[in-house]
Order: structure tokens, then sequence, then C-alpha cells
């Protein structure tokens, strides 16, 4: 299981949101790409970054910087936020970025999103991101009219390489996963599942860890690293120990 640190971007800074709104904004720093640094210097094994500009905005606002925050960086990269296009996809996979999660484009057009899949065999994933199980798009500000457990069937057959999922109403609340909800989504795929929303301590970190018996690849964390509840370096070390354990 891979802990992912999450960099948000807004208007060229590090920010989280609460429950995906753009007024409920807290700046935690000035300089994303000193972020991006610091922890993979911690020891991150991947960096999860979404352009929140591009998300809101439906189109690339943040291409420069995360282009520099690639190069500068020697672990790989994912990134979410405004990919809603076969140009835009390939351009960031161009700069660097590892792998895509596309969420819009992935329910509102699916065949374009099995299209960009196939041009770029295990690199896009797609973003789930809900309330009650029910689908939110373009930034979490509409209903996509769809639910989890219709869109999950399909995404292995269009191609997709794994799956985010967030429940919208936890998301910087630091609450507590939705098990309910992850245990319904592993039930339905095998394709690797990362979870968002709610990870607020290493209790948090401790109770999904079983969960990657069932395919559950990565923990995505933002607010609690930042303020501290949850100790970045403590909790790659407890999953490394649990990891070593089951091997």
């Amino acid at each position: 299981m891979i802990l992912f640190p999450a960099v948000d971007i807004k208007d060229g800074q590090c920010v989280r949101l609460k429950q995906g709104l753009a007024d409920e904004v807290t700046v935690f720093s000035p300089d994303p790409e000193a972020m991006a640094r610091h922890w993979e210097d911690l020891g991150a094994l991947w960096l999860h970054l979404i352009d929140l500009d591009g998300a809101f905005s439906g189109r690339p606002r943040n291409f420069e910087l995360i282009s520099r925050i690639c190069a500068g960086l020697s672990i790989p990269v994912q990134l979410g936020g405004g990919i809603r296009d076969a140009r835009t996809a390939g351009a960031y996979l161009e700069a660097g970025v590892r792998r895509l999660i596309i969420g819009t484009l992935a329910l509102a057009e699916p065949d374009a999103f099995a299209a960009i899949c196939a041009a770029h065999p295990g690199r896009v994933g797609v973003s789930l991101d809900a309330v009650d199980g029910r689908l939110k798009v373009k930034g979490w500000v509409e209903d996509a009219g769809m639910t989890v457990e219709e869109v999950v069937p399909r995404l292995a057959e269009q191609g997709a390489a794994f799956v985010v999922y967030t429940d919208i109403s936890r998301d910087g609340m630091q609450t507590g996963v939705n098990l309910e909800a992850l245990e319904r989504l592993l039930d339905l795929t095998d394709l690797p599942v990362l979870v968002a929303g709610g990870v607020a301590t290493l209790d948090d970190v401790k109770t999904l860890f079983p969960y990657s018996k069932k395919g559950l690849q990565g923990v995505i964390t933002g607010r609690a690293i930042y303020t501290g509840t949850l100790d970045f370096g403590e909790a790659m070390a407890y999953i490394a120990d649990q990891s070593e354990e089951v091997a």
C-alpha cells in the first residue's frame, strides 16, 4: 500500500479545500514546488498532484508549474484536474507526469476516455468523486447523473488502469474514511483502488492497511499531513513494517 501526499494547486499556491468547495480554502504553502520536494525528502514514493484551477475551469491552468514539479522530482507524479481531451493528456505525459487521473471526461465521454487509455496503456486512471454514492464532475460542482455502482463495471473494459475514489463529504474534514463505500467499491472491481477523503491519523492508516489485500493500492492524504494530525514519516514507517511482515 502506497501513501500518496497530496499537493493541490490553486492560484499558484499549495492549498487544501474542505469538501471540494472553492471558497473553503486553506493555503499551506506559497511554493508548491518546494512542498513537492519536501514530501519526496520525507520518503514519499509517489506524489499526488491536483490542478484545482484546471478542475474548475475545465482546461490546464498550471501546466508550466506542473512541468517544473515533475522535472524537479525523482519520484513519479500522478496528476488530476482539467484533463478533458486527448491533447491535454498527451502534453502532460510528455511533460513528465507518470500517470493521469481523469474524472469528468471519463463519465461524460466514455469513448473519448477509452481512446486516451488505448493511446497510453497503464497510465490513465479514473477519478470517482461521490456524495452518498452519487458521482460529481467538473470540480465536484455538478451531479453526473449516475452512481458508482453504475459506472465501475465498464471502467476496466475502457482501459482504465486504476481508480481513485473520494468521498467528497469527508474530503478535508479528517473524519475517517468511509469504509462501507470503500468495501463496496473493492467488491465491484479488480482494478487497483486509491482512496481519498477523511484520513486524519495513523489509526486511519492502520485501519486501511488490511484492505491492501483486497485491492487497495494507495491512500491519499492532504490536510492531515499539513496540519500534523498524521505524521507522514511515521505513517510511511508503519506501512513499510507491515509490508515486510506480509512478505
